[in-house]
């Protein structure tokens, strides 16, 4: 249906139901900015979740266990799915806010201009219809006039007393209205037929083809509004697919958590190469007690065994660690942290080997793409040499030289780690040499617990000859003790200082058995490390306990084990 042709008298609402179109599609355009705006924020708020979680560690520090690895794979692709989140943000914003904001102000500056020419139209025929009213009104009144001079005339006329003058100056009067009369008359007829005129011509021309444009106009809006409605659901849907990928890559992460392999890993990361600790000799307190018939046997020792062995026993170190009361394993505490060393020393033996390796891994690729360089910068000297006009040889030299001189830079790293590699491979195989014989002697290797709980051995403390003490062990000497635990101490009969050491860093001491130092402060050394990074010391004041050894400057007694300086 047309509007103006059914409509033709409906001009106000047909400007109300136009800026109410109007409003509408502002209305929708502003629900489709806060969406868009909510599509944002959850980007944003994904992203900053991603990055919250994300390992902010170098990747040689990352875990390379497949839970985490799981993990990480799902923030990456959750990240993904933001960014998709993004994407339909953008679309939002150009595809379908944008245009109906655009869209919004031509409808504006059309609907004004298609008001405007309705209402001048609407003004021109009020104008018309004024001109008539007016004609039609002087019409009236010019024959009220015409009336009055004529009964004026007709009064005179038949009055006897009326003189001549008199009655032909009413006459004169009554022709002049009439005159007039009929003039107003056709001037009235005349602003009728051109009212009547322009009155069809607004109503079958003017008015039908300003309404016909107000609703062409409309009808676009209403489109435009379709248009916008699709555009919005696209925005979604071209992102689907790969949201699909995304969620089906947190499905394959989920699916790739082999907890096997991660108990794998465990064990390669933390295994210190170390040997677990051997049982504990049997001690018989009783052997230098005085036996008689009548006493009996009195120690635990079997008969049998006595006369087979055919002598007394060695007394028992009163150090022995089976006759402590105080146990200090530090299985489940805190490791004071040492600083870390180049050679990697501050580590236990197995991981010491895995990262020496891995260093050496790392220089042999760095040497090879400095190896790889200088085979190509003397390929292009070569080819500067046959075709001077390519460029000069002798600018490619200071290149040359630098790379050579980084690559024996690289082979002395190299050497220098293969060779800290061959000594802690050398030491571990010693190490197991050792333990096999002292297992095949029925001997009973002797351990050292560090305060991470991991043992050492120390087999040139091993004594297969029995001895008494018939004292402190003096300042100077070694403690031959096989038997002795590094986490406790014997007040009643201390160890022998074998040197001393001065602290470089200072050290807090909060776990048990460790010892509290300040930087420069001077200590006794009463035991060596056994290469699990930790020394028995003793303060003046005769508080003893572990220290890092990488923390103190060690020099030990030249009686001892040599004149024998090292950090």
């Amino acid at each position: 249906m047309s509007w103006g042709t059914e409509l033709w008298d409906q001009f106000e609402n047909l400007d109300k139901h136009t800026q109410w179109g109007i409003d509408f599609l502002e209305r929708y355009a502003k629900f489709v900015k806060e969406r868009l705006d909510i599509e944002q924020n959850y980007a944003k708020q994904l992203r900053n979740l991603v990055k919250k979680y994300c390992p902010k560690r170098s990747k040689d520090e990352e875990p390379r266990f497949t839970s985490c690895l799981s993990f990480y794979s799902i923030l990456n692709e959750l990240n993904d799915y933001a960014g998709q989140r993004e994407v339909v943000a953008e679309e939002m914003t150009h595809k379908v806010y944008g245009e109906l904001m655009r869209y919004s102000q031509d409808l504006k500056a059309e609907r004004k201009h298609h008001l405007q020419e309705g209402r001048k139209a609407q003004q021109y025929l009020d104008h018309c219809w004024k001109q008539m009213d007016n004609s039609k009104r002087k019409f009236e009144r010019e024959c009220k006039e015409a009336e009055k001079s004529q009964v004026t005339y007709d009064r005179l006329d038949n009055d006897i007393n009326a003189t001549k003058s008199e009655v032909e100056k009413a006459k004169a009067q009554f022709y002049l209205r009439t005159h007039m009369a009929d003039e107003s008359k056709n001037e009235y007829a005349a602003q009728l037929q051109n009212f009547n005129a322009e009155q069809w011509k607004h109503f079958n021309n003017a008015i039908p083809h300003i309404f016909k444009n107000l609703q062409d106009m409309d009808e676009r809006r209403t489109v435009k509004l379709s248009e916008t409605y699709r555009s919005f659901a696209e925005a979604e849907r071209r992102v689907i697919p790969i949201i699909s990928k995304c969620l089906d890559g947190m499905v394959a992460a989920a699916k790739s958590v082999d907890q096997r392999k991660d108990s794998t890993i465990v064990v390669e990361s933390f295994k210190s190469g170390f040997e677990p600790p051997g049982d504990f000799p049997f001690e018989d307190f009783s052997q230098n007690l005085s036996r008689t018939g009548s006493d009996g046997t009195i120690s635990n020792t079997p008969k049998g065994d006595r006369d087979r062995d055919g002598a007394p026993g060695p007394r028992s170190d009163p150090k022995h660690p089976m006759s402590r009361t105080k146990n200090k394993l530090w299985l489940f505490g805190k490791k004071p942290k040492a600083p870390s060393l180049e050679d990697f020393s501050h580590l236990p033996p197995e991981q010491r080997r895995k990262r020496l390796q891995q260093r050496i891994d790392e220089l042999s690729k760095e040497l090879q793409k400095e190896m790889d360089q200088r085979d190509a910068l003397n390929k292009m000297k070569d080819v500067y040499e046959k075709n001077p006009q390519m460029g000069d040889p002798s600018s490619l030299q200071p290149k040359i030289s630098e790379t050579i001189c980084n690559m024996e830079k690289l082979r002395s790293e190299i050497h220098k780690n293969e060779t800290w590699l061959s000594e802690v491979e050398g030491k571990q195989s010693s190490r197991g040499d050792r333990r096999h014989s002292a297992d095949n002697h029925h001997h009973t290797p002797q351990g050292r617990e560090s305060p991470e709980g991991s043992y050492t051995d120390d087999t040139s403390q091993e004594h297969h000859t029995p001895h008494q003490r018939s004292g402190p062990p003096q300042p100077g000497h070694p403690n031959p003790d096989p038997h002795e635990f590094d986490d406790e101490f014997d007040d009643d009969d201390p160890l022998p200082v074998i040197g001393h050491c001065k602290a470089l860093y200072s050290f807090d001491g909060q776990n048990e058995g460790t010892l509290v130092m300040a930087e420069d402060e001077v200590l006794y050394i009463i035991e060596e490390d056994k290469g699990d990074g930790w020394t028995r010391a003793r303060k003046q004041s005769g508080e003893e306990g572990y220290v890092p050894t990488s923390y103190v400057e060690i020099t030990l007694e030249k009686n001892s084990k040599g004149a024998v300086t090292y950090i």
